[in-house]
């Protein structure tokens, strides 16, 4: 039997077919993953707002396990926090948003000690503490900025405002730890839910409220041993006791 051969116009247009497909051709545009920024109104592409913080609060004390924290927000209570620990290798940032029961409170104790147009020194001048480390606060506020340094002060105010950013800080660097432990070391668990333990005993969270729903989550993540993800469950029932009393 013999094979009729194809007919040569026939060829070219399986070729030409071929070639310009899209599986073949060598100057397809290459497809693009990341989705470009929007235009403005003028037609130019618009960049992320930086983000500028009102109010800042930083600690260093080089000998302790968290040896420097940063806390910078807006009068929004959107801001983040820097720190330092030993047995990291670099500083560590984080993103948080406060509760309107902590922005009320800084906002008050910001507002009495009349920060920006103070010219109080707040450093005791009978007590160095230094060997427990130093704080610094820092306010800007139209156009005008001001910064005030003690490690120890008689100011009720600012021992107040200095004490509830101490608060932040345990609140936003516990969380963050415990998030580490349930992807990394699930069985630190327990021991970093102790230490929450610890903090709220000593009323050093600034707002346990605010931590529930993440607790909520601890008791359902089945990376965590069982003792832990009860313990969770204990501290949910103990802030919402704590909340009606």
């Amino acid at each position: 039997m013999s094979i009729r051969p194809i007919p040569r116009q026939a060829l070219f247009v399986f070729v030409l077919l071929v070639c310009c497909s899209p599986l073949f051709g060598q100057n397809a545009p290459a497809k693009k993953n990341a989705r470009p920024s929007e235009p403005d109104s003028t037609g130019e592409q618009t960049k992320p707002r930086e983000f500028v913080p009102e109010f800042r609060y930083e600690f260093k004390k080089p000998e302790f396990v968290v040896s420097h924290v940063i806390i910078e927000h807006d009068v929004n209570g959107t801001g983040r926090i820097t720190f330092d620990k030993r047995d990291a290798e670099e500083s560590i940032t984080d993103p948080f948003q406060l509760s309107e029961k902590t922005i009320a409170i800084l906002k008050d104790l910001w507002e009495k000690l009349d920060f920006i147009n103070s010219k109080e020194v707040y450093q005791s001048p009978e007590r160095d503490y230094a060997h427990l480390g130093t704080m610094d606060l820092t306010m800007r506020k139209n156009g005008s900025e001001r910064t005030a340094s003690f490690n120890w002060t008689e100011n009720p105010d600012a021992k107040a405002l200095t004490d509830e950013y101490k608060k932040i800080g345990n609140q936003f660097i516990w969380m963050f730890d415990m998030n580490v432990a349930r992807r990394n070391q699930p069985l630190e668990a327990p021991r970093i839910l102790t230490g929450l333990d610890s903090y709220l005993r000593r009323d050093s969270i600034a707002d346990p409220e605010q931590m529930i729903p993440f607790l909520k989550e601890l008791e359902d993540d089945e990376r965590i041993p069982l003792i832990a993800r009860n313990h969770a469950g204990r501290i949910v029932k103990s802030i919402e006791k704590a909340k009606k009393d």
